[in-house]
């Protein structure tokens, strides 16, 4: 489905904006007033190792917390208010770490898919069609919405974790950490399945991780975070193959120095 602007809406305006995002708990800052933009279509990822303030900003971003001081801003329009808050979080997916932990046990992978589109009041009498085709999208054709996610490996759950995160037709989908609970055989995979998405419906991605290697290979921009500071922020060429910040290339120490150009992945990320 082709998207459009919204009417009066200039199209050179970032689809989502942090500006001056501040979080602290108690004296410890996990945040330092962070900027962050992403562009439609677009995929940014966020780097750092654990602590650096990666999955608060991603929590903040989706209003599951609140940030200190600092806006969100959808399109040009801050995310305030329950109205807009609600329209944003119709417009934005998330995929997490863990499927395992991330889905409950005890609902069937059908009810975990229309978990989105009962909360948003979209489930109607197209629902069991549309939770078959968002399974079939993701490469989950044939899997029976009756089943349960222990029934499943956890790359086919991370796949119904990903349907989950398309139900609402959202423009972005927000990837905290989506391949480093699983299998090195099967990452590979699930990061192609990201790519085919974003290219079949013009999805934007913003990616949260601590693996440059994988960076490198999905993104489009970079940001380095450290101890709640971007610390380096550019295209995820120049950042990977030319740091400019001591921290970044402590992360690409361990990393091979060959790397795929293209964007498709053929082999497992180590």
């Amino acid at each position: 489905m082709r998207r459009t602007e919204p009417e009066g809406t200039p199209s050179t305006t970032p689809l989502l904006q942090a500006c001056g995002v501040t979080k602290r708990y108690g004296s410890f800052t996990a945040l330092n007033a962070v900027d962050l933009t992403v562009e439609a279509g677009r995929t940014v990822s966020i780097v750092g190792e654990s602590g650096s303030g990666k999955t608060t900003l991603a929590r903040i971003l989706v209003g599951l917390e609140r940030a200190d001081r600092g806006t969100v801003l959808h399109r040009g329009r801050p995310v305030r208010g329950r109205r807009a808050r609600r329209e944003f979080q119709r417009s934005v997916g998330m995929v997490f770490q863990d499927p395992y932990e991330s889905m409950d046990p005890r609902m069937t992978i059908g009810e975990v898919v229309a978990e989105p589109l009962r909360a948003h009041g979209l489930h109607g009498r197209d629902g069991e069609r549309r939770i078959r085709e968002l399974l079939d999208s993701v490469g989950m054709e044939g899997a029976e919405p009756d089943a349960y996610p222990h029934q499943f490996s956890g790359g086919q759950r991370q796949r119904v974790c990903i349907a989950r995160a398309l139900a609402t037709d959202p423009e972005l989908v927000i990837c905290d950490e989506p391949t480093s609970a699983l299998d090195v055989s099967v990452q590979a995979q699930i990061l192609n399945l990201l790519l085919d998405l974003q290219r079949e419906r013009g999805l934007a991605y913003l990616f949260i991780t601590h693996d440059l290697d994988v960076v490198r290979r999905i993104s489009d921009e970079v940001d380095v975070l450290f101890r709640g500071d971007v610390v380096e922020r550019g295209s995820a060429e120049k950042v990977t193959r030319t740091p400019e910040h001591a921290y970044t290339r402590k992360l690409l120490d361990a990393l091979p120095a060959d790397s795929p150009r293209d964007r498709r992945i053929g082999s497992p990320i180590a």
